[in-house]
């Protein structure tokens, strides 16, 4: 990542300051850099029946994948000011997916921090899981053909 954390982080707070948020008043920001230096940034979505809301990281990281990206080197993330916010148990799974070695960026008390995304999601479940699980059988127990 050539961008300081900082700066990373403006870019969400920029983000954020676009966000639709009508329901919570908990306006999130999020601004990733991919593996080929580009940035993408997402806000979250609210919606009225709440379970169609969308969180600031996946809008950033779809953002990024409909412009070709599959691979994410780090993730800034900052919600209301204050208010130490890092990526939901959703978001940490689909961050994985794109990026099981980035770096999560957030502000804490004043300071920026920077933390492997391992440390927010230990033991994840990824594609390797998959790839080394046995093939399923259509066989079904007691099948006599």
């Amino acid at each position: 990542m050539t961008l300081e954390p900082s700066e990373l982080l403006a870019a969400a707070v920029s983000a954020r300051e676009r966000a639709y948020a009508p329901y919570s008043n908990f306006s999130v920001g999020a601004a990733l850099v991919a593996a080929d230096g580009r940035i993408f940034a997402g806000f979250n979505v609210e919606n009225a029946s709440y379970g169609l809301s969308m969180c600031a990281e996946r809008v950033a990281i779809y953002h990024a994948l409909c412009q070709g990206v599959r691979q994410v080197e780090a993730i800034a993330v900052t919600g209301p000011d204050g208010v130490r916010t890092t990526p939901c148990g959703a978001c940490r799974q689909v961050l994985h997916e794109f990026g099981p070695g980035m770096r999560v960026i957030f502000a804490d008390g004043g300071r920026v921090r920077v933390v492997p995304l391992s440390s927010l999601l230990p033991d994840a479940f990824g594609p390797a899981d998959l790839a080394a699980a046995p093939s399923p059988s259509c066989e079904l127990p007691g099948d006599a053909r």
